[in-house]
């Protein structure tokens, strides 16, 4: 599990200046918390951990010494200065559902023998205990053919007792098509045919 530190931050400071000096701000709340607690973690530190966690990745956070088994609750991007403004985490409490989200990643695309994959659901919404969290789902599509669909309840976390998904069952989340060529190629390959 990865570890992030994080400090207590002193909210008489403003966001932006702690963002102008290498911080990236957020919270971290729970059930068992008194009261949320805000944070600032460092910049470097928070792109290391994004680079193989997301929204829905669980982690462990250690704020002033004290450590807390988190899952990464909100992710904001700003997508104009191409970095992350704010992070919030959730304290993860054994005997709790927590909603999550896991990201669907297509596998074998290139072993498909016809067709190209129309992906129309990257994540699906749930809520589990936090033994039972799915970060990602690794959906093999190399056996599939054109006019094939998988729809949520074909994935394996649809039949795994310990989550509860929340998003509908009936769902696509891809679905194979068939190769058309745009015009623009196909008026190419008349003309090269009428120049031979």
């Amino acid at each position: 599990m990865n570890t992030l530190k994080a400090e207590k931050r002193d909210m008489t400071i403003k966001a932006k200046k702690l963002r102008r000096e290498g911080f990236v701000t957020g919270c971290i709340f729970g059930r068992e918390m008194a009261e949320s607690i805000p944070l600032k973690m460092d910049k470097g530190d928070v792109d290391r951990l994004l680079k193989t966690e997301g929204k829905g990745g669980r982690i462990r956070l250690e704020v002033d010494g004290q450590a807390y088994d988190a899952l990464i609750k909100e992710v904001d991007y700003n997508a104009m200065k191409g970095w992350v403004d704010e992070i919030d985490f959730q304290a993860l409490v054994s005997t709790e559902k927590v909603h999550s989200s896991a990201e669907i990643h297509l596998i074998n695309t290139d072993k498909l023998a016809a067709g190209v994959p129309q992906q129309m659901l990257h994540e699906v919404d749930f809520k589990a205990l936090p033994s039972a969290l799915v970060e990602k789902i690794e959906l093999d599509i190399g056996e599939l053919k054109v006019g094939d669909t998988i729809r949520v309840k074909d994935l394996d976390i649809a039949n795994d007792k310990d989550v509860d998904l929340s998003t509908d069952l009936d769902a696509t989340v891809v679905t194979i098509t068939e190769v058309h060529a745009s015009s623009a190629e196909t008026a190419e390959e008349t003309e090269d045919s009428a120049a031979e």
